[in-house]
């Protein structure tokens, strides 16, 4: 019995299951009265959801975060988003290899799930690089953004402020302990360059900052077509996204700023739209087709085995070279001279597919329940599908069951449609012998 149970769990199912542990830990010390504020009365669902949106590093929340919880309460958000961001399994095989147990062959298999690793070998060395190159960034970052906030607050608090940031942009969390996020700092050029590189650390992926190190640093092997795809895709979001921005909101929320002022937050607001959440300007105050943008570049996303959500940058480019391949008449898909596997562009296409049914489904659903336009619904469900954390300002005054459901989305976005949708699907049936006969179907 004990051996079936063994064969049942499997890597995707262990996943699932230790990001649930951890969301409910998280909701169970954010319920207590230490975890707030005096005289704030608390709820089982608000400690639920900013649980949630902490492990699933997204940064929606329906309460004011800084003048809702206290220090404590706080410090429970900053360990469930380094441990969320990180991934709960990653942090129990340290922690196993520090008091001398050996990694089991199963919980290899885990770990190279939750990393999003092609292989199996070397996968402690790599958790153990994993956890050096995010702790190492993120003190840096907390070095930097302390050297900037002690000229602004006493050294405990710069210190303690400086400490959640790192770990939050790193993290792609997008919670701040400002209650207007950013916007006070849109002029401080100096801490939005920070955290616009920590945001992009840790939206870029693990994998690919091990290998560009090694690349540069210790003259290795070539770079894989994985780590090119994932940066040149970044940086071309990247740099479209604050075009878009700067074009369509000149004369809006940037208005008043001088060009450098306008360029600089445009070039943030498209870093952390993507993955993190922080926003230097008022989201609710942004143009139709300004949000319109911000949806497609939520919606794509950070890339694999990275912090952030969203279908990613690698599989939006195979999506994009394979329709490219369509469109020329070409066989196979090809991409710098490398011939991509079929089963790639079909996980591929199943991922788009499964993200545009299931946002399409929930967004249709609180537009029943709820009496806020179609824009900010679908912003605020992309936003928690992707774990980004953006929002028009809607969040807090969503229904119980409106709010469940976006809770349900911020976990789904965070371990994966794809690894829930192996978990339902169960045991794949092996392919048959039969061959039926071929029938065309019109196209287009």
């Amino acid at each position: 019995m004990e051996n079936q149970r063994k064969r049942t769990m499997t890597p995707p199912l262990v996943l699932l299951i230790s990001f649930l542990v951890l969301i409910t830990i998280g909701t169970f010390l954010l319920s207590l009265p230490i975890s707030v504020k005096e005289g704030i009365d608390n709820s089982l669902l608000t400690a639920l959801f900013t649980a949630t949106s902490a492990v699933a590093v997204t940064g929606l929340s329906v309460v004011d975060v800084p003048n809702f919880y206290s220090y404590f309460g706080t410090t429970v958000i900053l360990v469930l988003i380094q441990l969320g961001g990180l991934g709960v399994m990653t942090f129990s095989s340290i922690i196993m290899l520090v008091i001398g147990r050996k990694i089991s062959y199963e919980e290899r298999k885990v770990l190279q799930e939750g990393l999003n690793r092609e292989s199996l070998g070397g996968i402690v060395k790599y958790v153990k690089k994993v956890v050096y190159i995010a702790l190492g960034i993120e003190l840096i970052g907390a070095i930097l953004l302390f050297s900037r906030l002690a000229m602004k607050y006493p050294l405990k608090k710069a210190l303690y402020y400086s400490i959640f940031h790192s770990i939050s942009a790193f993290c792609n969390a997008g919670f701040a302990l400002w209650s207007d996020s950013l916007v006070w700092c849109n002029n401080d050029y100096f801490i939005l360059i920070i955290l616009a590189v920590l945001i992009i650390f840790g939206g870029i992926g693990f994998s690919v900052i091990n290998m560009y190190l090694a690349f540069y640093l210790k003259k290795e092997k070539k770079l894989t077509l994985n780590a090119r795809m994932a940066v040149k895709i970044s940086l071309w979001l990247i740099l479209i996204g604050s075009l878009f921005f700067f074009v369509f909101e000149f004369q809006n929320t940037l208005k008043g700023m001088p060009l450098l002022g306008k360029i600089f937050n445009s070039f943030f607001q498209s870093i952390t739209t993507r993955t993190a959440g922080f926003n230097s300007l008022p989201i609710g105050m942004l143009k139709q087709e300004t949000l319109l943008i911000f949806i497609i570049l939520m919606f794509i996303g950070a890339s694999p085995g990275s912090t952030g959500g969203g279908i990613k940058t690698t599989t939006f480019g195979v999506i994009m070279f394979y329709a490219f391949s369509i469109i020329r008449q070409e066989s196979e898909v090809t991409i710098r001279n490398r011939r991509i596997p079929i089963e790639i562009v079909h996980k591929a296409l199943t991922l788009l597919v499964i993200a545009i049914l299931y946002i399409t489904g929930i967004t249709l659903l609180i537009l029943i329940l709820e009496d806020f336009n179609f824009l900010s619904i679908l912003f605020e469900v992309v936003s928690a599908f992707a774990t980004v954390g953006l929002s028009t300002g809607i969040t807090g005054s969503l229904g119980i069951v409106s709010k469940i459901l976006i809770i349900f989305t911020m976990y789904l976005g965070r371990v994966g449609p794809l690894t829930i949708a192996i978990v339902l699907g169960g045991k794949s049936r092996k392919s048959s012998k039969i061959k039926y006969p071929e029938e065309n179907i019109s196209i287009g």
